[in-house]
C-alpha cells in the first residue's frame, strides 16, 4: 500500500466505496488523514465499516472543514450531471480529485524521479498497460502496475529508487487528476466513448490530452496519430516542448514507429534505424495491436531498453484475458474471447484480425450501434445476437445471414454448431460484443469468464 502522507492530519471526504474507494481510504488514514467516507449503497457502506474506515453521511459535513474531497472515477463529476456530493463540495470551494492524483502527489512528495509511465486512449489501453509491464519485467526492472487495469494504484508498492509504476488511465481518473505528472506519457487513439459522461468528443478529446500535456520536463509523450484529434495533440505537446514519439499503424513517418504490413518499423530523421516482425506473436495479432505493440516499443525505450531487448521480450508476452483471448479450438474451429470490446471500434480492431467469422455480438448498446462496421460485414458467416442490442443489431446486418440467440449461452452454442459444420480450415467463434455488458453481466469480466467456461464445456474442446 501507499500510504498518503500529504493529507496527515487533515480531514477528507471519501465518496465511492467500491474497491478503488476502499484502499484510497485506507490509505489516507494509513499516512495520517482523518477520513469520512460515504458510498449510496448499504452494502458497500457496510463493506467499509468492517474494514475500519469511519462511515458518515457527507450531507452533514461541516465542509468547511474538509481539505479534499476524494471521488471514484465512476461518480459523475460534470455530465449529465454533478453528483450530490461533487455539489456539496464545489459549494464549499473543496477540491475533488482522484486516486490517481494521490499517487502523483505522494510520487512527487517522495521519489519525485521515479519513472512513472501513464496510458490512455480509448481502446488498448490494458493491453499497452500489460504489455510495457512485462517488457520491463523481462528488462530487469522493478515495475508495479495498476488503475484501470484492475488492481487500485494505492494497493501498488510506494515509488522509490527507480521502481517503475505502469498506470492505465481511464478519462474518468485524468478528469480527478489535475496535477498528472508521468515521465512518460502514452496516448494511443481517440473514438467517440463516454460522451455521455464528457459532454462532447471535443470534452473527451480535452480530458485526455491532461495526460500528454503533464508529461514532466524531461519526459516522452507517446502518442498515436491516426485520428485527427490525437494527431492535434502530438503537435500541441511539442510545440510546448515535450520530446514526442509519434506511432502509426496507417502510414510511414519519418520521426516514429509505424507499421509496415506485420513488421514495425522505427524510423528517425527519416533513416531507418530497426524493423522487428510482430509474425508468430498470437497475443499481438491484428493492426489494433501493432499500434499497441509500437506504444509499448517506445515506452520501453523511452526507459533505456535496448530495441533487441525489447523484441525478445514482446514474443513471450501472454496477452490478456477478454481481449483477442484464444480460449480453446475444437478441430478447424477457434474460439476468441474479446469480451472487453464494448463499443464498435472496439470490435472492428478484432473482425481486422480474421475471415470466416461467426460473431457473438450485443449487450447494452453504445451510441451509433454497429452501422460503423458494415463494411467488415462480409468476413461473417453469421452472427449471433444477444442482450438489449439485439434487434437494432439485426436491422443493421440487413441480409447477413444472424440469429437473435438472446443469450450468451444459445450464442455460444448456436455457433459453435454451425462453425463445426461449415467445414472451414478455420473457422472463428468470436464474442466481440460492441456493447457494454450491464444488460446481462456486471462487467465485461464476467462476461468474458462465462464465455470461456460455456466454450470448455463444449464436447471436444481443447
Amino acid at each position: 500500500m501507499i500510504p498518503v502522507s500529504t493529507f496527515k492530519g487533515l480531514t477528507v471526504a471519501v465518496f465511492g466505496l467500491g474497491g478503488s474507494g476502499l484502499v484510497t481510504a485506507q490509505a489516507l488514514m494509513a499516512g495520517g488523514a482523518e477520513v469520512v467516507a460515504f458510498d449510496d449503497g448499504e452494502k458497500s457502506r457496510a463493506k467499509a465499516l468492517e474494514a475500519g474506515i469511519p462511515v458518515g453521511d457527507l450531507n452533514g459535513l461541516d465542509w468547511s472543514a474538509i481539505a479534499a474531497l476524494i471521488l471514484s472515477p465512476g461518480v459523475p463529476l460534470t455530465h449529465p450531471e454533478p453528483h450530490w456530493s461533487v455539489k456539496l463540495a464545489q459549494a464549499a470551494g473543496v477540491e475533488i480529485i482522484g486516486d490517481i492524483e494521490l499517487f502523483c502527489r505522494e510520487r512527487r512528495a517522495h521519489a519525485r524521479h521515479s519513472p512513472f509511465i501513464a496510458i490512455t486512449g480509448t481502446n488498448g489501453k490494458s493491453t499497452t498497460t500489460a504489455l510495457i509491464s512485462h517488457l520491463l519485467q523481462r528488462g530487469g526492472r522493478d515495475v508495479q502496475m495498476g488503475g484501470n487495469i484492475g488492481t487500485a494504484i494505492l494497493s501498488l508498492a510506494p515509488p522509490a529508487g527507480r521502481r517503475v509504476h505502469v498506470v492505465e488511465c481511464s478519462s474518468y481518473q485524468i478528469d480527478l487528476s489535475p496535477t498528472l505528472d508521468p515521465s512518460v506519457g502514452v496516448h494511443l487513439n481517440l473514438t467517440p466513448d463516454h460522451l455521455d459522461r464528457h459532454g462532447s468528443i471535443e470534452g473527451y478529446a480535452a480530458v485526455k490530452e491532461q495526460l500528454i500535456a503533464g508529461v514532466e520536463r524531461g519526459g516522452t509523450a507517446v502518442v498515436g496519430v491516426d485520428d485527427d484529434f490525437s494527431a492535434a495533440m502530438a503537435e500541441r505537446a511539442e510545440g510546448a516542448g515535450t520530446h514526442v514519439v509519434r506511432i502509426s499503424v496507417m502510414r510511414p513517418l519519418e520521426d516514429g514507429i509505424w507499421r509496415d504490413g506485420e513488421e514495425l518499423v522505427l524510423s528517425e530523421g527519416g533513416v531507418e534505424k530497426f524493423r522487428f516482425s510482430l509474425s508468430g506473436i498470437p497475443s499481438l495479432r491484428g493492426v489494433h495491436n501493432a499500434q499497441n505493440a509500437a506504444a509499448a516499443f517506445a515506452a520501453a525505450r523511452a526507459l533505456g531498453l535496448a530495441p533487441e531487448v525489447i523484441l525478445v521480450a514482446m514474443r513471450s508476452f501472454p496477452g490478456l484475458a477478454h481481449r483477442m483471448e484464444q480460449v480453446g479450438h475444437k478441430g478447424g474451429v477457434l474460439f476468441v474471447n474479446d469480451s472487453k470490446a464494448t463499443n464498435a471500434d472496439a470490435a472492428e480492431r478484432a473482425l481486422l484480425s480474421f475471415d470466416d467469422i461467426f460473431w457473438i455480438a450485443g449487450g447494452k448498446p453504445k451510441a451509433g450501434g454497429i452501422a460503423p462496421l458494415a463494411p467488415l460485414f462480409p468476413k461473417l458467416r453469421k452472427a449471433y445476437l444477444i442482450g438489449e442490442a439485439a434487434e437494432d443489431f439485426a436491422r443493421t446486418l440487413g441480409p447477413v445471414p444472424h440469429e437473435i440467440t438472446g443469450t450468451l449461452d444459445g450464442a455460444v452454442a448456436a455457433a459453435a454448431r454451425d462453425a463445426e459444420a461449415a467445414g472451414l480450415p478455420q473457422a472463428v467463434v468470436l464474442l466481440s460484443p460492441a456493447c457494454a455488458s450491464f444488460d446481462q453481466f456486471p462487467n465485461f469480466e464476467v462476461r468474458g469468464d462465462a464465455f470461456r467456461a460455456l466454450v470448455k464445456a463444449l464436447p471436444g474442446v481443447a
